[in-house]
């Protein structure tokens, strides 16, 4: 059977995956690096990631439900580890009993289904020390409600890591209370970003996510951390549109000449959002640049094509997607540039 081909793909460098990795953890102070592979290693592909993840040395994985750590639980070393960060739901219980995966409990309550069900097997434990989000409150963590428990991590969670605020230095101090108060086998607090505050914030494991995929938590990421992923999108049709004819939906791009334009497999339902309408996106053919035009639609894009630039159907553009500057032109998020990656492109490690 002849294998299908997309017209729209994600070329992934597994080199820049593998650098970005151990640029952070030669940054984590001598603490373990692992890597959250949530949300599909962030729109990447999970189990590509974690397999070259693994081949880099990463020994720690972090997701967000049973689901995902079923999906890459059969890619795992036997010396590696997955936690599932939002704990256990009654609806867990089943397959978190049957899994080698760790829950992160986030709760009184789930502290005590896992006492109940958990058959004395270690977990990993959430604090919130200031983000109000997931996790037990200080004083709940040091009232005792962990004794007994066998904690393989406490966590916390850093708010503001890509700020420079006060909060940063606040969650610290009382994660080290934390650590002082509580016994685990490790302790964990920086994210991508606060790697990059210092080693006093990495004490004995970091968990990376958007730096791993080329995201720029912080400044000082800038020269280290390399983009990861490069979206390529084939040439379903070109055509010239006369002097006048409006383009797209609504009518908001006109052009005053004949305009030659090529309409690309792309659009929201591939997390190509209509934010990039008027201009503020657009791809490269053989170094020549081809200017978004009209509004995105749910599948196709139009980009206006150069008088001297060869482009035609069927051949693949480079859609402009530094990290970055592809969030200030946008005004999404480097996050949601990564997770919003549809299931449409076909996700090439090379």
């Amino acid at each position: 059977m002849t294998e299908h081909i997309a017209p729209l793909r994600l070329s992934l460098s597994i080199d820049a995956l593998q650098s970005n990795w151990r640029w952070l953890a030669a940054q984590s102070g001598g603490a373990a690096c692992g890597a959250a592979v949530k949300a599909n290693a962030y729109g990447l592909g999970a189990r590509g990631a974690v397999e070259h993840l693994q081949n880099a040395g990463c020994r720690d994985f972090f997701v967000a439900s049973w689901a995902e750590a079923a999906d890459i639980l059969p890619l795992l070393a036997d010396d590696a580890g997955l936690s599932v960060l939002h704990g256990v739901r009654d609806d867990d219980m089943a397959m978190a009993a049957a899994s080698r995966a760790r829950p992160v409990l986030n709760s009184i309550e789930q502290i005590a289904r896992w006492r109940q069900a958990g058959e004395g097997r270690p977990c990993d434990v959430m604090v919130d020390t200031g983000m109000s989000r997931l996790g037990l409150t200080m004083d709940e963590a040091l009232s005792g409600a962990l004794d007994g428990l066998p904690v393989r991590t406490l966590l916390s969670h850093l708010a503001s890591a890509d700020e420079d605020v006060p909060q940063n230095a606040e969650q610290l101090a009382r994660f080290q209370a934390l650590k002082a108060g509580i016994t685990a086998d490790r302790y964990s607090l920086s994210n991508s970003a606060g790697i990059c505050l210092g080693a006093d914030y990495a004490f004995d494991l970091t968990r990376p996510g958007l730096a791993l995929y080329g995201g720029i938590a912080r400044d000082a990421c800038l020269g280290h951390i390399r983009q990861v992923v490069f979206p390529e999108v084939q040439v379903l049709q070109t055509r010239t549109v006369k002097a006048g004819a409006p383009v797209g939906y609504n009518a908001t791009y006109t052009p005053r000449q004949d305009q030659r334009i090529a309409i690309i497999n792309l659009g929201y339902a591939d997390g190509y959002l209509r934010c990039f309408s008027g201009g503020k996106g657009g791809a490269h053919f053989e170094g020549q640049a081809l200017k978004l035009v009209g509004r995105v639609s749910m599948d196709l894009v139009a980009l206006a094509i150069l008088e001297d630039c060869a482009v035609t159907a069927g051949d693949w553009v480079a859609i402009d997607y530094d990290l970055p500057a592809t969030a200030a032109a946008s005004g999404l998020s480097q996050y949601e540039l990564l997770t919003g990656l549809g299931a449409r492109y076909d996700r090439i490690w090379g």
